[in-house]
Order: C-alpha cells, then sequence, then structure tokens
C-alpha cells in the first residue's frame, strides 16, 4: 500500500493568518475612512457647528424683524417707524432732508 508523504510547507502555516490579516485591515481602514469612520464624525461635528452659527444669525435676524414688526403694528402704531420704513423702502425723500442710510437696517 502506498501513503503519499507531504512535506511540510511554511506557506500552509502562514494562510490563515494572512486572511485574518486581511479582513482586519479592511474594517480598520472603513472605521477610519468609511461613511462612518472617524474622519466623517469629524466632517460632521464642523457641518454641525457651521449650521449652528448658521441658525444663531437666522434667530436673531428673525427677533430684529420681529421687533420692526411689533413697533409696525396695528397696537403700537409709531408714525416715525412707519414714515422710516415706508421712505427706506421706496427711497424717496422730500426735497429739504437729508438721509442717512444705516447699513443695519
Amino acid at each position: 500500500m502506498w501513503t503519499r508523504h507531504h512535506k511540510a510547507r511554511i506557506y500552509g502555516r502562514l494562510v490563515v493568518p494572512a486572511i485574518a490579516a486581511c479582513f482586519m485591515s479592511y474594517f480598520v481602514y472603513h472605521s477610519i475612512h468609511g461613511d462612518f469612520g472617524m474622519i466623517a464624525a469629524k466632517q460632521f461635528d464642523e457641518h454641525k457647528e457651521l449650521n449652528q452659527r448658521r441658525l444663531d444669525k437666522l434667530v436673531a435676524e428673525r427677533e430684529a424683524l420681529q421687533l420692526q414688526v411689533k413697533a409696525l403694528s396695528d397696537g403700537s402704531l409709531m408714525k416715525d417707524a412707519l414714515d422710516e420704513r415706508a421712505r427706506y423702502s421706496l427711497n424717496m425723500s422730500r426735497p429739504d432732508e437729508i438721509v442717512i442710510f444705516d447699513r443695519d437696517l
């Protein structure tokens, strides 16, 4: 009866660790550079801070506009404020007036 004797190869012992290293490197790469990785989380935080600053600016602008609307409403109608807004919107004045526009309006 014939039997085959296999020669011990060094490559046989390295197959399983090589495959495991490939899988680990795949998951490590995607945990850093993937859609939900560390770099994406950092970019998300930067985008969130930018949007928060925009929101704060818009909220302040909205509050200023609400104060102007409140000043022009029927309950507390101020003739000067109404006249000022009408002149600013229509870009008109009387010939004897000097108009200085403030950029904050």
